[in-house]
């Protein structure tokens, strides 16, 4: 049994997605029903006992700054590569704390703190089973392992969410992996999970942490913010009349 030592949230991306919601506000501390997106994640994580917390920053960064001053156990780490690279940076910014790490994405909305564990058997990702068509990232898991991956998703599967446990020895490689690809092959324009699922998948031996659809929201588009929180309905008018 391993335990979560510290958390890495990536918060570096601009949120195109979310426009016009995240000119001016960054994606993770966009206000829903009244609460940021990254509150629910800090506060589940230290009700599990996890209070070494790095935030990787880079669009808007200074409007993060409040996060050190509320929350105890909080630093910040400005990705400086954030405007021209993929997430890969951000992960490449925060290699020095890879090991017995929990790693997330600040964008999402937990509403299970017990998502969180600090306790795992295995490093490898939160996943819920989903038998309708989702086009998420979908795993194919056999016997507690992690197979294969489809970026395009489909049906009957493993719908992965950006919540990933990684022990002290696959932490290791992690990072090994990340300065090969970012530093040598010049591969910037990756998602940090192709390392381990795409890129050296015979390396690894990732399994799944299982949850329940609703557990934990990912909030991608301004379409899914205004279903979660209808004050952001008036914004849709607004791309609309735009277009």
């Amino acid at each position: 049994m391993s335990q979560v030592a510290r958390a890495i949230i990536v918060a570096a991306g601009k949120g195109t997605r979310m426009h016009p919601v995240t000119y001016e506000i960054p994606k993770p501390l966009v206000r829903v029903h009244g609460v940021r997106m990254i509150d629910t994640i800090i506060q589940g994580l230290k009700e599990n006992g996890i209070f070494e917390i790095y935030i990787v920053v880079g669009y808007l960064k200074e409007q993060f700054a409040v996060l050190e001053r509320e929350y105890s156990g909080v630093k910040l780490i400005e990705n400086p590569y954030y405007a021209e690279c993929n997430n890969i940076s951000s992960l490449y910014v925060a290699r020095e704390y890879l090991e017995d790490v929990i790693i997330l994405d600040g964008d999402q909305i937990v509403g299970r703190p017990q998502v969180l564990s600090s306790e795992f058997d295995r490093s490898g990702y939160l996943a819920a089973w989903t038998d309708t068509h989702t086009d998420e990232w979908l795993l194919t898991v056999q016997g507690d392992i992690i197979t294969s991956c489809s970026r395009t998703g489909g049906e009957r599967g493993w719908q992965l969410f950006s919540v990933s446990r990684w022990n002290k020895e696959d932490g290791r490689r992690l990072r090994k992996h990340l300065e090969i690809e970012f530093e040598q092959k010049q591969n910037r324009q990756l998602y940090w999970d192709d390392i381990a699922l795409f890129c050296y998948p015979d390396e690894y031996r990732l399994g799944i942490f299982k949850t329940k659809q609703g557990d934990i929201l990912e909030v991608d588009s301004l379409d899914e913010l205004a279903a979660l929180d209808h004050s952001y309905e008036k914004y849709l008018h607004e791309e609309e009349n735009l277009l």
